[in-house]
């Protein structure tokens, strides 16, 4: 089984909060759901600062414009 190392720096659980603003608690939900990649090392788990980049564009939401609201008004009253 052959996989590409992790890029960037690798997080402690408590530094992945800390640099998303959230608890311990939500990141370790994100492993055990497997929504975010991580490495273990050993029994330490660990996040890298790509896999945290990739989880936060996955998660970006574009603003609307004045057209994509007039567009989506049809029939309004």
């Amino acid at each position: 089984m052959t996989s590409t190392p992790p890029s960037g720096r690798l997080l402690t659980v408590e530094a992945a909060a800390e640099h998303l603003s959230t608890s311990v608690r939500f990141i370790r939900r994100l492993i055990a759901e497997r929504r975010i990649e991580f490495v273990k090392v050993g029994r330490h788990v660990r996040i890298s600062e790509a896999a945290l980049a990739e989880f936060i564009d996955a998660g970006r939401i574009e603003p609307l414009t004045a057209a994509d609201i007039r567009r989506g008004r049809k029939g309004a009253a």
